[in-house]
């Protein structure tokens, strides 16, 4: 039987996180950098633990202002920092309401920085071992993030986007673009359908690539989150495809 994981970025203010944890499998919890704070974070951690979900850590750009999604120019010594920082804080937090912190997802610009850029990635991957080389760690499907994951010794999670476009190269359409976001339910349960069951990818000039579906993400702030998460989830069980954690 297929089976996939359903992860959700959470803990970044948008309210809908309990009922977004009913429908998937992991959470990628905000660290407090481009959203959440201590409270935020307990809070969520509590819910996942309740819920049965996966917990994650989501460590970002200390930039609330542009929600983490405005690329910078760290130094890679920096990045491993802020990220370290980031996985404690949560995991933490998480050890003391009783959970285990299971995996960690760059968040925004982060991580779509470090899919191209192999230093980057590379002191996100050394600063997840550094904290604890049992941790998963998400990346881009086919980017360079994954080879990253993978000299470091670490486990990866191909990581695929219910609500997001793709172009030729596999990366995703930047959201500055008119076409970056999937607004229609029944476009984003295609282009799921087609990822876990064909493991391609149609990309906005019509090309279809190969692609390694391990965790699909819908993210918690899209307008559609709920009504994705809900739907998603119902057609993935109606094909016989399990949702668990990766």
């Amino acid at each position: 039987m297929l089976s996939v994981d359903l992860n959700c970025d959470m803990g970044e203010g948008c309210g809908n996180d309990a009922v977004l944890m009913d429908y998937v499998s992991s959470a990628n919890i905000a660290c407090g950098f481009h959203a959440g704070d201590a409270a935020t974070m307990r809070k969520t951690v509590e819910t996942a633990i309740e819920k049965g979900v996966a917990i994650g850590a989501h460590p970002g750009y200390r930039d609330r202002e542009n929600f983490g999604r405005v690329s910078m120019s760290l130094p890679p010594d920096e990045v491993y920092d802020i990220v370290i920082e980031q996985i404690v804080s949560l995991r933490d937090i998480c050890e003391a309401a009783g959970g285990k912190l299971r995996h960690v997802k760059a968040h925004g610009a982060l991580y779509n920085q470090a899919a191209k850029d192999a230093e980057l990635a590379g002191a996100i991957a050394s600063a997840v071992r550094d904290v604890d080389d049992n941790l998963m760690l998400f990346g881009l499907s086919g980017s360079i993030m994954i080879d990253e994951i993978e000299k470091f010794g670490l486990r990866s999670a191909s990581e695929v986007f219910a609500d997001r476009t793709y172009r030729s190269d596999g990366s995703l359409t930047p959201r500055s673009e008119p076409n970056a976001l999937i607004h229609d339910t029944d476009a984003a349960v295609a282009q799921v359908l087609q990822m876990v069951k064909n493991q391609t990818i149609t990309t906005t000039d019509g090309i279809t690539i190969p692609i390694i579906a391990d965790t699909i993400c819908i993210h918690g702030d899209g307008e559609n989150a709920v009504d994705f998460a809900q739907i998603i989830h119902r057609k993935l069980i109606d094909d016989g495809i399990n949702i668990g954690p990766v």
